[in-house]
């Protein structure tokens, strides 16, 4: 349980220095850093997924005797892991930043989608409707729980991958299998 605790705390501890280092660079100030940001957010959040999993899953995998098979599903199950303690810290994180830190980062959202919508010719009536409705999911414990559910979708993915090539069999001499950590 340690190795999903720290991994996953890594990865949530890296997530939000991302948003906050973003906040800081002022790129969440206005709709039009917000396409940038999301771009910038996606790739380092990306990058820091897969290194967790990885790395987390490897130090799960070491901690497991040799004579002991690391299958797919053990491999998945310590990526699934790592991903759900990474979630649930985001989760704290992202209504945070929402609700305390920047609460106008709703409205940097809300003005970005309207942008988008009139670059692609769309009605000033039909933009204010559109925002009527997005209004309500645009709360940040709304946004809060969409991240945790997009950071389980993400990194459940991520772990499905990464599992077929940190599964280990059991060795079949265990005295020719490389030290565990105890």
């Amino acid at each position: 349980m340690k190795t999903y605790l720290t991994y996953g705390f890594a990865m949530a501890f890296g997530g939000a220095l991302v948003v906050l280092a973003l906040y800081f660079l002022g790129m969440h100030d206005s709709a039009d850093k917000f396409d940038t940001a999301q771009w910038i957010q996606t790739c380092l959040g990306l990058a820091i997924g897969i290194a967790g999993i990885v790395l987390g899953t490897q130090a799960r995998r070491t901690g497991v005797p040799a004579g002991e098979p690391f299958g797919y599903g053990s491999a998945l199950g310590a990526g699934v892991m790592i991903t759900l303690v990474a979630a649930l810290l985001g989760l704290i994180t992202n209504y945070l930043y929402g609700a305390v830190i920047n609460p106008q980062f709703t409205d940097v959202m809300m003005q970005a989608q309207a942008d988008k919508l009139a670059a692609t010719g769309v009605p000033s009536d039909k933009i204010e409707q559109i925002q009527k409705m997005t209004a309500v999911m645009m709360k940040p414990p709304v946004l809060a729980v969409v991240g945790f559910m997009s950071g389980m979708l993400f990194g459940t993915i991520i772990s499905l991958v990464t599992a077929a090539f940190l599964q280990r069999p059991a060795a079949e001499n265990p005295a020719d299998a490389p030290p565990t950590l105890s």
